[in-house]
């Protein structure tokens, strides 16, 4: 177990006479900074070992995704692949359906391809090297310089949004933490402070931090935090200033009817293309707009009564789905149906569904519509 020495936890006292650098204010801090991890650092599956494996898997699914909403995924994802050399030989459709409900579904299809390579070209052994890491289709700088450091040891950075907010503050820094140039720049910052010996604690320390401490999206807890006496965020006021981010884009918004059609207990699904987004997966059969139950029922060509659905929005990056619906009962087989540019359908039993086919979380409150009509709960 870690016991700290007496002295390693104590905030120190910069010097009033002059402004410190940021790297004069990391190193005087990074003491206080490495206790204060070991003594509260987060109970997290993947930090039972220093599998490499496990490491990159959690640092993946933790893209753009919440710590507790990627537990399970991360357990579920270990049963299915627990080598490299299983999520190498896995059917895409597997994996999908295993990644489903996480969202960003090309993350998926690049920890493939890496793992193919890594199964030819490396016998489905992590290389060691931080260069060749982060050759890997899907590794960013962030997530090779976690898993080099956290693995192996190597003194390199890994600076994603959580530590670009915390060395902004400490650092006082008005760059726009959105720009490559911004992250290059701390990421020099954390090479020249960060030690051999302790660099995935190091890195780990950063990332709890704006995890725990300097929070997104609210008030810092600048009174618990390991870099308290040297941010010169909080000693000049700045800590709602900072950081700098360029407001984004707003999001084009796009209108759909969703149509779950039942002919015979079965329901239509389709597979989307291969390219896109949500490229491979399926869908519920849908057409653009938001359409009346009279509209819907003429685009069948059949004499139904459509049933409304929930409405339902579902976010991407840079789109928003605006849906409504309708339930149909179809009366015969129908030879086309709308919208097919996609695919073309397949009737299935709801439970088939649920079990082999990923339809995306975009569908969620239509999914969830056909667990309580059919029985059964989302995995």
């Amino acid at each position: 177990m870690f016991r700290p020495s007496p002295y390693e936890a104590l905030q120190v006292l910069p010097p009033e006479e002059r402004e410190l650098s940021g790297k004069e204010r990391l190193l005087l801090a990074s003491g206080p900074l490495l206790s204060w991890y070991r003594r509260e650092k987060r109970d997290l599956p993947w930090r039972e070992n220093r599998d490499p494996y496990r490491i990159w898997i959690s640092e993946i699914m933790l893209q753009q995704t919440r710590v507790e909403a990627v537990k399970p995924y991360f357990f579920r994802f270990f049963e299915h692949f627990p080598r490299i050399s299983d999520l190498a030989a896995a059917p895409e459709e597997e994996l999908l359906k295993c990644w489903e409900g996480l969202g960003y579904y090309s993350r998926a299809r690049n920890i493939k391809k890496a793992a193919e390579i890594l199964t030819e070209k490396y016998n489905g052994i992590f290389p060691e090297s931080y260069g060749e890491i982060l050759a890997l289709p899907g590794i960013g700088s962030y997530t090779a310089g976690a898993i080099a450091s956290i693995a192996f040891e190597l003194p390199v950075p890994a600076v994603d949004g959580n530590v670009l907010r915390v060395l902004s503050r400490v650092t006082g820094s008005f760059d726009d933490i959105l720009k490559q140039s911004t992250k290059k720049k701390m990421e020099a910052l954390v090479s020249e402070v960060i030690q051999p010996g302790s660099a995935g604690d190091f890195n780990q320390a950063l990332i709890e931090t704006g995890a725990m401490i300097c929070i997104p999206g609210g008030a810092p807890l600048c009174s618990q935090c390991p870099f308290f006496t040297v941010c010169a965020a909080r000693s000049q006021g700045l800590t709602e200033k900072l950081p700098v981010k360029t407001p984004k884009k707003k999001r084009k918004i796009e209108e759909k009817t969703v149509l779950l059609l039942e002919y015979q207990d079965k329901i239509a699904i389709r597979k989307r293309r291969e390219d896109g987004l949500l490229a491979s997966l399926y869908e519920f059969v849908n057409v653009p707009g938001q359409l009346s139950a009279e509209e819907a029922g003429a685009l069948l060509d059949q004499e139904v009564w459509p049933e409304p659905l929930p409405e339902a929005k579902h976010i991407f990056s840079h789109v928003e789905w605006h849906m409504g619906g309708y339930f149909v009962s179809l009366k015969e087989m129908p030879e086309s149906l709308p919208g097919e540019e996609s695919g073309p359908a397949l009737f299935l039993t709801w439970e088939e569904i649920r079990k082999e086919y990923p339809v995306p979380n975009a569908f969620a409150v239509y999914k969830k519509y056909l667990d309580q009509r059919y029985g059964g709960e989302e995995e």
